[in-house]
């Protein structure tokens, strides 16, 4: 018997007999706004914006245009190359997606850090805490190709933003590899110097899909 095995018998040894608590769950659970509402859209970009993310909005029509607005844009502000390679989710819309190299899930994770930006949709988002979270979905892609390029454009439709996070995680599968994305990737030291892009992506713009 090792140490874990000899600690997991003394636990169970000390419940014997014991029942099992159930713990209150008293939470709020809904937030005061319906999703895809304007307030929570409102709330969402507020959040986004804090979190040092950019944000546009746009309706159906004009969501390839704001695409493209939002590469060239992070392009810009990272002096990359404006026509740099960009990589899509096998399952992105044809009808809004960029011109770009689709994932196969062959590329490691060095030919993934030749790839300026990234584009995806997302699952949920809570706008209370201006998470979005993705699942790897084929319109999302698999983990690593949202974590290595510096750029990440994410689409999110009103319709997939609730208020609270109790709402946002009862949309998710937990048998699905679930991505919580709150502003661009950054961290500080002990002295509070702020470094961005040190485990994801240093550039994170939004698109907000209304109508």
């Amino acid at each position: 018997m090792n140490a874990r095995d000899e600690l997991l018998a003394r636990v169970r040894a000390a419940r014997a007999g014991a029942p099992l608590i159930e713990p209150t769950r008293d939470y709020h659970q809904h937030g005061q706004h319906e999703p895809g509402s304007v307030a929570l859209l409102d709330l969402l970009e507020d959040r986004l914006l804090d979190y040092r993310a950019t944000v546009r909005r746009t309706d159906p029509t004009g969501l390839p245009a704001a695409v493209d607005a939002a590469l060239a844009e992070a392009f810009a502000a990272n002096g990359a190359d404006a026509h740099g390679p960009v990589l899509l989710p096998p399952g992105l819309p044809t009808a809004w997606a960029p011109a770009g190299h689709p994932d196969d899930a062959t590329l490691s994770a060095a030919e993934l850090d030749g790839f300026a930006a990234v584009v995806t949709a997302c699952r949920a988002a809570a706008a209370e805490t201006g998470t979005i979270v993705l699942d790897g979905s084929p319109d999302q892609g698999r983990r690593a190709i949202t974590l290595v390029p510096d750029i990440h454009v994410c689409v999110v439709r009103a319709d997939q933003i609730v208020h609270t996070v109790p709402e946002m995680i009862a949309r998710l599968e937990a048998t699905r590899p679930t991505t919580f994305i709150s502003g661009p990737s950054a961290t500080s030291d002990v002295e509070l110097d702020r470094v961005e892009g040190v485990h994801g992506p240093r550039t994170l713009s939004v698109i907000l899909v209304t109508g």
